[in-house]
């Protein structure tokens, strides 16, 4: 059974090849989505809740009699889990928590001349809203990436966004999970209609200063234009379907790279894995434990899809390996190699990476204390996942003495000078001279 990944050898490729093999597979999307999107958002904000409730109705199959979850809505949603989820719940939300209460940084104030003083504190955003993908696979995972990040920046305002079931109902699982992470306020809204009833606010929805959170092509077009608007709300990064690039040598397990891949691919069939391997046994080896483990997955069809997008990279050695890796900026990046550490130094485009052979991608995605909103599509050459410092901003503050400013005066005047702009030089000279006039007196 052929896995459908192209199997590539990178020192036959011409420079165009390299850059084809690569490629990330198109969106695959109606070409109008932007359109779609924009034609939602307005009709939100014309239409408020009520434009809420019949998207529930046309696109989640939803009749809701109220858009947020209810005490009893909650109360069932807890009740309905067994002791095992709820378990597995509380310990990922503590290894989270753990890794990200080590992100909080401490205020800064250095004296950078004499008696002048600088400073930088950091305040929460002061109301976010936090997008958990529901569809075929619902995501509490992602309701804790978000909202423990987000408690710990101590955002006032909290708010999650999650499709609802056909039968008017959150996810049992991110309900749970939500509240578990001190979030109150769930909405049962999906898609671009979740983004634009944030971004703007509705009558039950409140408007926040920027959404986080994954999702499908609409939601990630109406991120992108509710943050280009003044009046919308900013957005975490940008995204695209998600994707994995192992890095294997000879000594690697051909079944654990198989799963690694397939456990990516299965998110969606835009999603891409890619092996880079310097050795042809464990690429054909892989490869057939892919074919084997395949038909017995719940989600084979959709990985059998993403695979169609795969590749199999070999290459001559590491150092070429790496190489790739930084042309491709993956999202996830594991290396299945002999002592993967002292490789890390080559690693600058990656969003998480996972060193050795007991390090799967999954655990980073529910339970290591990482985060797993990252960033795609080779976006991780210029942006990072996210982290505390995502739902916080960093404020400065500068306090100077008189004779901290006479001593920084010159430079302030010269540099004005140079620029041209007088008033800048004026607002020194006139405190300087008051300050010459009371020394006199």
């Amino acid at each position: 059974m052929s896995t459908g990944m192209k199997n590539i050898r990178w020192s036959e490729l011409d420079e165009s090849a390299r850059l084809d093999a690569l490629t990330r597979p198109a969106v695959r999307a109606n070409p109008d989505v932007a359109a779609q999107a924009a034609e939602i958002i307005a009709t939100v904000r014309r239409d408020g809740d009520a434009a809420l409730l019949r998207y529930a109705k046309d696109f989640d199959g939803a009749t809701l009699e109220s858009l947020q979850v209810s005490a009893d809505e909650a109360a069932s949603a807890l009740a309905e889990l067994g002791a095992t989820a709820i378990e597995a719940i509380d310990r990922a939300i503590a290894n989270v928590e753990r890794f990200h209460t080590a992100q909080l940084a401490p205020p800064i104030r250095i004296e950078t001349a004499p008696g002048v003083i600088c400073e930088r504190i950091s305040r929460p955003v002061p109301a976010v809203g936090l997008y958990v993908p529901a569809g075929s696979a619902p995501l509490p995972s992602t309701a804790i990436m978000l909202a423990v990040p987000a408690g710990l920046a101590g955002c006032p305002v909290r708010v999650i966004c999650t499709p609802p079931r056909p039968d008017g109902r959150a996810d049992p699982a991110v309900v749970v999970a939500a509240q578990a992470c001190g979030v109150e306020r769930i909405f049962k809204v999906g898609g671009a209609q979740a983004v634009a009833a944030m971004a703007y606010g509705t009558d039950t929805v409140p408007k926040v200063d920027k959404i986080f959170g994954p999702g499908n092509a609409w939601v990630t077009a109406a991120k992108t234009q509710v943050a280009a608007d003044p009046a919308g709300a900013a957005l975490d990064m940008p995204a695209g379907p998600s994707e994995v690039m192992v890095v294997a040598d000879a000594g690697a397990d051909p079944e654990f790279v198989a799963l690694d891949l397939m456990s990516q691919a299965e998110h969606g069939p835009d999603s891409q894995a890619i092996l880079v391997c310097t050795d042809p046994g464990l690429a054909d080896a892989a490869q057939r434990a892919i074919a084997a483990a395949l038909p017995a997955l719940p989600r084979r069809e959709t990985i059998g899809a993403s695979l169609q997008h795969g590749a199999v990279i070999l290459v001559r050695d590491l150092d070429e390996a790496f190489e790739i890796v930084n042309r491709y900026a993956p999202e996830h990046l594991i290396l299945q190699i002999d002592k993967p550490r002292q490789y890390v130094d080559l690693i600058i485009n990656a969003g998480s990476v996972f060193l050795g052979p007991w390090t799967p991608e999954a655990v980073g995605d529910y339970c290591s204390g990482t985060n797993h909103v990252l960033p795609t599509y080779g976006y991780a050459r210029s942006y990072s996942g996210l982290s505390v410092g995502s739902f916080q901003k960093q404020v400065t503050f500068q306090e100077l003495s008189r004779d901290g400013l006479a001593g920084l005066g010159d430079t302030v005047t010269t540099l004005a000078g140079l620029e041209g702009l007088e008033a800048h030089a004026e607002a020194v000279r006139v405190r300087l001279r008051r300050q010459s006039k009371r020394g006199a007196a």
